[in-house]
């Protein structure tokens, strides 16, 4: 585990010195990560203008799911995104190899290997649109509920980083899977919404398929104190499914896996 620490912190040490050679566009992208985070904040006020709550959530409630959506989009394109989107050119390109022969797991290396540090904007950003919510409800979260955030946090990162693993998994069949990685963007863009607002067979597809429930208002509802315990574990068990399962893909996907030199 100590092994696999020391590599993560080189890797961010080699992406941060990397963006920080282009100092200028690293605050330009970061500016324009917040003009994002703004803008998506306007069908919230459109939706809520004329009416006091939807689906049981009020304007307040529904601005802590889209804090959870905003930190969330900058882990995915953060943290997330970057590293596993290099993988589908070195399928390409057959030059996985590289990294195949490397003595440390292939999975872990090709998750860890760019991470964009810019993105700490909507991270940051995630945590004002907090602070705006609860100030203007005009208490501030337990402990206990920010103790079960955080958890629910752990468990949405996993559930995020097991589905983009499923979809690069893809490229060993694929091999171009531009329009899945695109597809799963614009799926996730459901996020900013409480599960609630959606109803009938969209109910159940963001809850148990494609779990967008777990990725914000589940931890919306923790940072609320609203969460139930027996939700709670539920999307604990569904977090560590989704990684098994995702693992499991990888491990046989990779086997498909033909070089350059073969």
């Amino acid at each position: 585990m100590a092994r696999y620490l020391r590599l993560l912190a080189v890797q961010l040490r080699a992406s941060t010195a990397l963006a920080l050679q282009y100092r200028l566009e690293f605050l330009g992208q970061g500016a324009l990560a917040l003009l994002w985070t703004g803008w998506s904040l306007v069908p919230l006020l459109v939706v809520f203008a004329d009416r006091p709550g939807v689906a049981g959530w009020s304007f307040d409630e529904a601005l802590v799911v889209m804090g959870w959506f905003t930190l969330m989009k900058g882990v995915l394109e953060g943290a997330v995104n970057p590293s596993l989107a290099s993988v589908v050119e070195h399928i390409r390109k057959g030059t996985l190899d590289f990294v195949l022969l490397k003595p440390a797991d292939a999975q872990f290396l090709v998750s860890t290997a760019r991470f964009m540090p810019w993105r700490i904007v909507d991270v940051l950003a995630g945590l004002a649109i907090f602070g705006v919510a609860f100030h203007r409800m005009g208490r501030w979260p337990a402990p206990g509920a920010v103790a079960a955030a955080l958890a629910l946090l752990c468990c949405a990162t996993l559930v995020l980083y097991s589905l983009w693993i499923l979809v690069i998994s893809a490229a060993f069949y694929l091999v171009k899977i531009d329009n899945l990685s695109y597809l799963f963007a614009s799926i996730y863009d459901a996020a900013r919404w409480p599960v609630d607002v959606f109803r009938g067979f969209f109910r159940v597809l963001f809850t148990f398929v494609i779990p967008l429930a777990l990725l914000t208002s589940y931890p919306a509802l923790a940072l609320l104190g609203k969460l139930d315990l027996v939700v709670a574990a539920q999307a604990l068990g569904g977090s560590v499914a989704f990684a098994v399962v995702s693992r499991f893909v990888w491990t046989r996907a990779i086997g498909k896996y033909t070089s350059a030199s073969s």
